[in-house]
């Protein structure tokens, strides 16, 4: 998929069952696999021994993983735990009625080791055929493709003029989207504060959030 290479093929259907039959996994988030997810299938594995690249520091393989859904609107707790059995770092592509959009999350090793990753943003593309999506395996090593499939999926979202590090990208990211939500609760204050005295100090507070909100 993807127009990645033959040698990067996988094509594996993988049971729903093996995502949610154990102990930890709620009822609502088993109700959520059976109703809207239709089939999963391990389409790609990207890595040194699959593709002419180098192996990263921090990712050891990327895998792309078709989801055909029984919805359009899901529930996006169930990438959340396929990130969580697969201790790898994975390029979701949601399919309904023909078209995908193409999902990922920042993805790192957790502090305490082992196969252990963390797992914090996701980002996604809009619905597009799958020739449409902005998806292309760019980069001389694993790290590097890795990179550029966040921020391809990403789009406006992550770009930088200074060549800044993935990480310190999605840092910036999250800090301006909780400004603007700071700013949109602000803004509502003001409207409903009949007070002026009041109102001269939320407006002073929306301010200087604009102001961080600009320096971002």
């Amino acid at each position: 998929m993807i127009g990645l290479p033959e040698s990067t093929e996988f094509n594996r259907r993988i049971p729903k069952q093996k995502f949610y039959d154990n102990l930890s996994v709620s009822p609502k988030l088993k109700r959520v696999f059976t109703e809207q997810i239709k089939a999963i299938y391990w389409r790609n594995k990207i890595a040194p021994t699959t593709m002419n690249i180098a192996a990263g520091a921090t990712v050891n393989e990327i895998e792309v993983f078709e989801v055909c859904l029984n919805v359009k609107q899901f529930d996006i707790s169930v990438l959340r735990q396929i990130d969580k059995e697969i201790p790898y770092h994975i390029v979701f592509l949601t399919e309904y009625n023909g078209k995908y959009q193409a999902w990922t999350a920042y993805k790192e090793k957790a502090m305490s080791g082992g196969n252990a990753f963390k797992v914090t943003d996701y980002y996604h593309t809009d619905w597009l055929s799958e020739p449409e999506l902005p998806l292309k395996a760019a980069g001389l090593n694993t790290d590097k493709v890795y990179e550029n499939f966040v921020r391809q999926i990403a789009g406006s979202a992550l770009q930088s003029n200074n060549n800044e590090p993935l990480k310190k990208s999605v840092e910036r990211d999250r800090l301006r989207r909780q400004l603007e939500k700071q700013i949109a609760a602000l803004q509502v204050k003001v409207r409903k504060e009949k007070q002026l005295n009041k109102q001269v100090q939320l407006n002073r507070e929306l301010k200087k959030l604009k102001k961080e909100l600009e320096d971002v």
